[in-house]
């Protein structure tokens, strides 16, 4: 019997979740059973749980990687943007998490991940730790901004950093259920959060 690579189990774990995505955002977490994934897949019951042996971590899996490529793209932009203000930075992160949703629906996953963790234990940690890097990253982003007088220092770095993370599962919440409602809400934060006048 052939050796199977890293690659191709790599390849298989994500056409399953592909599929799970799929069942999910089209029936909800509950409603879709395993049965309606291994279809939807279009692989055996053994080669699906030779990945993931429940439901549960499917949606874990997905809740994984929705909140890294959130936490990859704020990362990237940040870095992109050092000299740009907070409000152009925010307004970036939207931009791309926008053009990212639209690609994978990534709003509507994320809407169905957090309704989850009400009831998930282990996946609210997960989330929570998530969160946790996300925030530390965005406060490391301000404490910059406020070193070279691009923010003011009145308010910690923390409540603003808060303030930011406060602003995207708004974001993501109007984008899953109309995106034609949030079309200007990166131009918003930028008005909202300009450079300095005395930096433009």
């Amino acid at each position: 019997m052939p050796k199977v690579t890293q690659q191709y189990m790599d390849a298989r774990r994500e056409q399953i979740l592909d599929a799970a995505r799929r069942c999910f955002l089209r029936d909800g977490f509950h409603s879709a059973s395993m049965q309606d994934l291994f279809a939807e897949a279009g692989l055996s019951a053994g080669a699906v749980y030779r990945h993931f042996t429940s439901k549960d971590e499917m949606i874990l899996a997905i809740a994984e990687e929705n909140m890294r490529d959130v936490l990859d793209i704020t990362l990237a932009v940040a870095t992109n943007q050092q000299d740009q203000s907070i409000g152009a930075v925010m307004a970036e992160l939207l931009d791309v998490v926008r053009a990212k949703s639209a690609d994978g629906d990534l709003a509507g996953l994320a809407v169905l991940v957090w309704g989850e963790a009400m009831r998930n234990g282990s996946l609210a940690r997960k989330l929570d730790q998530l969160m946790a890097r996300m925030r530390a990253d965005l406060v490391m982003l301000v404490r910059d901004h406020q070193g070279n007088g691009g923010m003011p220092t009145s308010v910690t770095a923390e409540a603003i950093a808060s303030t930011m993370i406060s602003v995207l599962p708004g974001y993501i919440l109007q984008l899953a259920l109309d995106p034609a409602v949030v079309a200007e809400v990166p131009d918003a934060v930028r008005a909202l959060w300009p450079e300095p006048a005395g930096e433009r």
